[in-house]
This record gives structure tokens, C-alpha cells and sequence, in this order.
């Protein structure tokens, strides 16, 4: 503080004098050796030129909350981000303007690690705390890739926009929730954080259950059990029969029945075998463009004392 007034006054004594001190107006020493200086002003400073969104739609964001002690403008405003910039406000005649300590843009000088730091200073903990070792941190994925840190509406927090935010590198993805049977995700009812952790978990995919089958369960409970008669792949895992984000089967369904059942029932001497070895190649009504569900309606286990074949 006592810095502060110093050279508060030895700028009043130079415009006094004449003399011009542009420097002396706008910074302010914060380090025990006075190493590292923020602006004065604090956002005032930036705003007379970066005075144009989408810079200026920080200010509606919570980052710029002064009443938070937790936000960046309750500290040293934008330099709580972009870390002391001495440099970059003191242009020197001739020379092009210095980069900010820290830039977030494609082309930045300063590495993933030194630009997730700066968010890390905050943003600890909680759904974060499995960031270090995810499969986006070990793809040098920055924090800026995802979220838009100028914008009134995070792209990446908004369920409208969350989708297409991940589909900027999950092309594959985005093409299966085209297929005509798919999770609700076009049609806003479901959004990528449904079902997975951007910022990393224990499990695999990025996963916010301990499994695959934990995660579906928060919507599809009725599938969950237990069951007096138990389906063994069920149990597994539903994606040996499911495609969560999309196929041209209903129900998400990898292929159609018989097909799909097939791939299990086939050698163990059940009907399936005895439909499709009948003598006329396979084309028995029950099985022809039919499905086992017909018949096997409770396909995921059944409770009923005579349903060991998930008949009923």
C-alpha cells in the first residue's frame, strides 16, 4: 500500500512538473522486491483498448463478480489470469505491444501446462480432482478448448451448446447420434455431462458411474435388478448389446435381432440352433424378419418363478 501511495504522488509531482510518467499512473508494486507489478487500475486499464467484445462481455460474466472474493476482479482482475503484464502495457515507440504474461489463444508462446495452471489456481478440487492423468490432459486438451472464458454463455456448461462443443473433436460421435435410434442429445434432453466427466475419472471413457452399467442405471433403472432370473451380458455390461450414442436398430441396439442374439446363441444347442438348421435354411416364421424379443420380452431378467428364459 505504501508503494502504491509513492508513486501516486511522485506522478502528481510530475504532472505538476510537466513531465509525463504513464508508467508511474498505472502500475503498481506488489512483490517484496517490487519484481512484479499489476495495473493499478485493474480492468479500467485493459478496457481503454481492448473496449470491444468479445473482450468486454467478460464483465457479464462471474469471473467479474468484484463482490466475490473467489473471482478473478476481486483480485487483480484481468492479470489474475493473464498474470502480470508490465511489459505488454508499456509500449515502446517503434516496437510491436509485448503479449500478455499468458495467452490462451491457438498460437500461444506459453504451454498447455502453464495455461491450465492459471485456471488450476482456481478451479481445484470436486469434479476436477481427476483432471491430472484424464485423457484430455494427456492430449494437451487446454481448458480454453472447451470453455469460452469472454462469452456471456459457457459453451461448454451450456446444455444447448455442450454437445457441439464436444463434437469439435468427437466427429465419431456426432455422426452415430444422427442414426435414426439414438440417445435424446439433438433434441436437448441429454448432453455429453450426462454420462461422462470432461475433467477426467476413475473409469474408463471418462465415466461418471464406477461402470458403464452404473451410469446407465441413473436412467434406466428398471433394466438394473436384481433379478431372480439374471441375464449374464446384462449384468456385464450393456454395451455388448447396446450403442449408447447411436444406431439404425431400435433401441440403440448393435444389430437387429435374431442377429444380435445369435452372436451368443448359436452354439449351445438351444432353438435358435434347431430354428435356423429346420431344413429350410433358416426361414422358419418365428425367426424370419422376427425378433427373439417376441417371444423373450424380458430380455434384461426376469422375476417370475417360471421365467429362466426370460419368457415372462
Amino acid at each position: 500500500m505504501r508503494s502504491v501511495i509513492v508513486l501516486a504522488a511522485i506522478a502528481m509531482v510530475a504532472g505538476w512538473l510537466g513531465l509525463s510518467s504513464p508508467a508511474l499512473a498505472q502500475w503498481e508494486e506488489t512483490g517484496a522486491n517490487g519484481e512484479k507489478t499489476y495495473a493499478l487500475k485493474g480492468a479500467e486499464t485493459c478496457l481503454k483498448c481492448h473496449d470491444k467484445a468479445p473482450a468486454t462481455n467478460m464483465l457479464h460474466t462471474a469471473h467479474a463478480a468484484k463482490g466475490d472474493s473467489r473471482s478473478p476482479f476481486a483480485q487483480h482482475a484481468c492479470e489474475s489470469c493473464h498474470g502480470a503484464s508490465p511489459e505488454h502495457l508499456r509500449k515502446v515507440e517503434g516496437q510491436p505491444r509485448a503479449l500478455p504474461a499468458v495467452v490462451y489463444r491457438k498460437d500461444s508462446p506459453n504451454t498447455v501446462e502453464e495455461r491450465n495452471g492459471m485456471c488450476a489456481t482456481c478451479h481445484q478440487g470436486g469434479k476436477l480432482m481427476n483432471w491430472s492423468g484424464s485423457q484430455h490432459q494427456s492430449n494437451d486438451v487446454t481448458c480454453v478448448d472447451c470453455h469460452g472464458l469472454h462469452t456471456t454463455k459457457d459453451p461448454a456448461t451450456s446444455r444447448q451448446d455442450m454437445p457441439n462443443t464436444c463434437f469439435k473433436c468427437h466427429a465419431e460421435q456426432r455422426a452415430q447420434t444422427l442414426r435414426p435410434s439414438h440417445h435424446p442429445i439433438r433434441e436437448g434432453q441429454t448432453v455429453c455431462s450426462d454420462c461422462h466427466n470432461p475433467h477426467g475419472s476413475p473409469t474408463q471413457k471418462m465415466l461418471l458411474g464406477r461402470t458403464v452399467n452404473d451410469t446407465c442405471y441413473k436412467c434406466h433403472a428398471e433394466t438394473r435388478g436384481p433379478f431372480l432370473w439374471e441375464h449374464a451380458p446384462v449384468r456385464e455390461d450393456c454395451t455388448i448389446c447396446h450403442s449408447p450414442h447411436g444406431t439404425v436398430q431400435p433401441a440403440l441396439l448393435k444389430q437387429r435381432a435374431p442377429f444380435l442374439c445369435q452372436e451368443c446363441h448359436m452354439m449351445v444347442g438351444g432353438h435358435s440352433n434347431q430354428l435356423l438348421s429346420n431344413g429350410n435354411g433358416g426361414n422358419d416364421q418365428r425367426i424370419r424378419g422376427k425378433s427373439c424379443m417376441n417371444c423373450h420380452s424380458q430380455i434384461h431378467g426376469s422375476n417370475h418363478p417360471s421365467g429362466p428364459r426370460f419368457m415372462r
